[in-house]
């Protein structure tokens, strides 16, 4: 298969590093030259700096959507009408504008989409989507998801002012740019509705017309409840997420990698563990590996489409309910 990955910043090196770990040789770079990284490892990669161009003479099999969320859809709807499979970074783009456009293409060329929300890979979320499954706490009535990291610290080799995350312009913020947890509270607990939401900009940080932190509130249609935090200020970091059932109560920490289960009857933590040897950037790793799969059609997408607009819709929602 040949690939083509549209933005070349963390996130889009990652993914070319990842697919050379796969053994994925045949790759195009489509490029605005506004990376902030060094051009070394790219040199060897075929480059265009226009995209119809570059779907043309080039026709690859799949694009890898991972320029700036507010040009996502000005990628990943050409790239679907030419008949590439796509693996479109999250979230899916700003706001609702060209969202049905890119639903369209996607129909009408059969191509397949796996939206990324690498967290759907982690093996001890997965082991507490397990235990929920399995009844392990019973009914889910509350649940508590916390995620506040220093923007600065993100990416040390740029300005953070200038980063996509901290400008308007660029689709970013926190909610936009955190939203993770308002997919795999999804993942975890079924569909949900934005029950009220706070956001604003409180912290010394120089954004540019986006907010700095978010307290959102959820019901999901199994009757539980939800409250996300999420901020771009706080130092150490730190993310976790706690559900509180009738028979018992999951915790998950992405610091130490633990899941633990307290199950009423059992009176002790049951604690699930990484592998031996997982790192962050086997997530991504794992994650590549299922979009090779579902580019060759023999994987349904983990986290399809329609997940990744739900995701966008709550997440707008959230921005719509604050005050």
């Amino acid at each position: 298969m040949r690939f083509l990955i549209a933005g070349l910043g963390s996130i889009g090196r990652r993914h070319l590093r990842n697919l050379l770990a796969l053994g994925e040789r045949d790759i195009v770079l489509y490029r605005t030259h506004r990376a902030t990284l060094p051009d070394d490892e790219l040199a060897d990669f075929p480059a265009e700096t226009d995209l119809g161009r570059a779907l043309e003479r080039f026709q690859p099999d799949a694009v890898i959507v991972a320029n700036p969320t507010a040009y996502h859809l000005d990628v990943a709807i050409p790239a679907a009408e030419a008949g590439c499979h796509l693996l479109l970074e999250k979230p899916i783009a700003h706001d609702m504008e060209g969202v049905a456009d890119l639903q369209r293409a996607v129909k009408a060329s059969g191509v397949r989409v796996l939206v990324g929300f690498q967290f759907r890979f982690h093996p001890t979320l997965r082991q507490a989507k397990a235990w929920l499954s399995e009844g392990a706490i019973g009914r889910p009535l509350f649940v508590r998801a916390h995620w506040g990291e220093y923007l600065p610290d993100w990416h040390p080799w740029e300005d953070y002012r200038q980063s996509y995350a901290a400008r308007a312009d660029l689709g970013g913020g926190v909610v936009r740019t955190l939203s993770h947890p308002i997919d795999y509270l999804r993942y975890l607990l079924g569909d949900a509705e934005v029950m009220w939401a706070y956001t604003g900009h409180i912290s010394p940080l120089e954004l540019q017309g986006v907010e700095d932190f978010a307290e959102i509130g959820f019901r999901f249609g199994n009757g539980s409840l939800a409250s996300l935090h999420l901020d771009y200020f706080q130092r150490p970091p730190a993310h976790w997420l706690e559900i509180s059932g009738t028979e018992g109560t999951i915790r998950w920490n992405y610091a130490t990698g633990e899941a633990k289960l307290w199950a009423t009857g059992a009176n002790t933590w049951k604690t699930a563990h990484l592998p031996a040897g997982w790192e962050r950037n086997t997530m991504f790793l794992n994650e590549m590996a299922h979009f090779l799969a579902v580019a060759r059609d023999e994987a349904r997408p983990l986290c399809t489409l329609d997940d990744g607009i739900r995701a966008l819709e709550l997440t707008i929602s959230a921005l719509q309910h604050t005050h």
